[in-house]
């Protein structure tokens, strides 16, 4: 895995060893001697990942990680405290200042690297999250620390006893699920608990192996996963992290670490979550029109490529309907544009209710629709387009705004895909039946001449 690491030692020996561990192992590194100089190039080379000492001269890691959180450019940075501090006050001072991980020097280099792999593969998916966010929208509006609500946390051991004695070592606004099971864990998990909480220590079952199902199931994935480990068995927390377990803490529990981990995994998470959110807001945004809430004219022209492609493979027709409402301008010219939107937003209701499910209605412009009607002969289509030109054409349209009822009727161009048909070509041919509805009096249905290419 490649990236670009920044080494923050205020003793050059330290750095020089670091460096040379971490490029053996081919990431790029960048060093630093100071908090300071942590901040500057934290700015100005964009890392990864930050190792970063707690005992320096002047500002002390604590600081530095403290700013690095509170500063937009840097503060999705994963950082790592390597200290020679090895105090339980320590640890939880700095996983409250807002760091990953917390690691005492001499440290192991396989604890060390997994640790690090895993943080990278959080990052990633995190700042994938966030490029796409502002690529849709202008306007962030995602910030990370929102804490609101409790959180449900299913908290797994060897027996229900053993659960119910790590659950009472969870924080105020966790809301724990003790379960022994592990069967009972993971339908837990899949009716939505915001994290796991599980004992990797346990004889009954095998904990692993848990974390593994709850990590492969699309409903869960995103599920922080906090297991308990041994120190003196390594290699568990290594295959944990390996899996796509969150984070790690070694017993005995420490309530006060135990809540800073908690309380860091449901911040990322509830973030994630906003950005998922706000992306597929955006997506949605990005086919939808407004107004109507039809698939706009790039969507559909990408729905009827796929319906030319399938006809093209399988030889499955494809019919294509255009609507146009007879004499819009008129509406709007004389009731103003709000009633012309409401004029919209009703034939919209009204034509929907006459297609069927898998008809693909669209709004092609101004007053003019399209629809796709896939294995849709010719006929069939016609028959649709007159159900719909009969229900607009039945009854007049009910505007509040302006307290009135309004009459309309529209036309139709109906066409049917032919050899030699590009999705263009069969939407100018339905275009071409269309103007001829029009310049036939309007208020009716006309099919494109079946005729070669």
């Amino acid at each position: 895995m490649s990236a670009r690491i920044l080494v923050v030692d205020d003793i050059e020996t330290n750095r020089r060893l670091l460096e040379a561990r971490l490029s053996a192992e081919y990431f790029d590194v960048v060093l630093a001697a100071s908090g300071a100089e942590c901040l500057e190039k934290a700015r100005d080379t964009k890392p990864d990942l930050i190792l970063l000492d707690v005992m320096m001269p002047g500002m002390d890691g604590f600081e530095a990680c403290r700013r690095l959180k509170a500063d937009t450019a840097t503060r999705h940075i994963p950082v790592i405290m390597v200290t020679a501090l090895d105090q339980r006050e320590d640890r939880v001072k700095g996983l409250e200042a807002g760091a990953d991980e917390f690691l005492t020097k001499p440290v192991n280099d396989v604890a060390l690297f997994a640790r690090v792999r895993s943080l990278l593969r959080l990052k990633e998916v995190l700042d994938e999250l966030r490029l796409r966010h502002e690529v849709a929208l202008t306007d962030d509006g995602v910030e990370e620390g929102d804490l609101e609500g409790p959180a449900i946390v299913i908290v797994a051991a060897g027996d229900d006893t053993a659960a119910e004695r790590l659950s009472a070592k969870l924080p105020k606004g966790f809301a724990p699920r003790p379960i022994g099971d592990p069967a009972g864990v993971v339908k837990a998990a899949r009716a939505g608990a915001e994290l796991v909480l599980i004992d990797l220590a346990t004889a009954r079952f095998d904990a692993l192996r848990v974390c593994a199902r709850i990590r492969s199931d699309a409903v869960t994935r995103h599920t922080p996963i906090i297991c308990v480990v041994d120190p003196d068995t390594p290699q568990d927390m290594v295959r944990a992290l390996d899996l796509g377990v969150s984070d790690v803490v070694t017993r005995p529990v420490d309530p006060g670490e135990l809540a800073a981990r908690l309380n860091t995994q449901l911040k990322r998470k509830r973030y994630a979550e906003q950005l998922r959110e706000r992306l597929e807001e955006s997506l949605e945004m990005a086919v939808i029109d407004p107004l109507t809430g039809l698939y706009n004219r790039r969507y559909m022209g990408s729905r009827l490529r796929q319906a030319v492609d399938a006809w093209e493979a399988s030889a499955e027709t494809v019919s294509v309907i255009l609507f146009d409402i007879d004499h819009f301008k008129r509406i709007n010219d004389t009731w103003g544009h709000q009633a012309g939107d409401e004029v919209l937003r009703a034939f919209t209701e009204r034509m929907n209710a006459q297609l069927r499910a898998l008809d693909i209605a669209g709004r092609h412009g101004g007053e003019e629709f399209m629809v796709v009607l896939s294995g849709a002969t010719q006929r069939e289509a016609v028959e649709a387009a007159e159900r719909v030109r009969a229900a607009i054409a039945r009854t007049p349209f009910q505007i509040a705004s302006a307290g009135i009822t309004v009459e309309a009727t529209t036309s139709a161009g109906v066409a049917e895909i032919m050899h030699g048909d590009t999705p263009e070509r069969l939407v100018a041919r339905a275009d071409a039946a269309l103007y001829q509805a029009k310049a036939s009096g309007r208020n009716q249905v006309m099919a494109a001449q079946k005729k070669a290419a």
